[in-house]
């Protein structure tokens, strides 16, 4: 972004007392904008602003367990540890949870996930906390193993 579209943007929050429909950011350099505008989002941000330049590229990530073998019985338990295994992949980077700026899931049965989503919010909250990064959710017919059940694939913002 160019520096004047950050004055601008400097100047517009100025004028209305704060970051409009914001979340104040955390120690992970994000502000995560949620306008009034828009659906109260449940579950993701509308957007995440990060200034950094340190940008991890996470693949997708199944529940493979080290061998290579799809585990878990359910979306739920297939989400926890594909999630864990995209969460693992950054660390490995440097990251921690707090520094994903977007997720997609991929889900081959969107019904499913949606059913139990409940208990997708609880892992995602143990497993990362309770901010969410730009995210959305996609049904497909199908994940490369086709016992996966769900895929996670994200980027993430690392402080510099």
């Amino acid at each position: 972004m160019s520096g004047q579209g950050r004055e601008h943007r400097s100047e517009e929050r100025a004028r209305s007392g704060g970051p409009r429909g914001s979340e104040s950011g955390t120690s992970s350099g994000f502000e995560r904008i949620n306008p009034p505008e828009l659906a109260r989002p449940a579950g993701f941000s509308h957007a995440v602003l990060a200034d950094s330049n340190r940008i991890v590229f996470l693949a997708g990530q199944t529940a493979l367990d080290a061998e290579g073998r799809i585990v878990g019985d359910g979306v739920v338990a297939q989400f926890e540890r594909a999630l864990g295994n995209l969460l693992t992949a950054l660390r490995a980077a440097g990251g921690e949870p707090e520094h994903l700026a977007t997720l997609t899931v991929y889900a081959v049965d969107i019904e499913d996930y949606r059913a139990h989503a409940r208990e997708i919010g609880a892992v995602w909250r143990r497993l990362v906390g309770s901010d969410y990064p730009a995210m959305a959710g996609i049904g497909i017919a199908r994940l490369w193993d086709v016992e996966a059940l769900v895929e996670v694939q994200g980027i993430a913002a690392l402080p510099a």
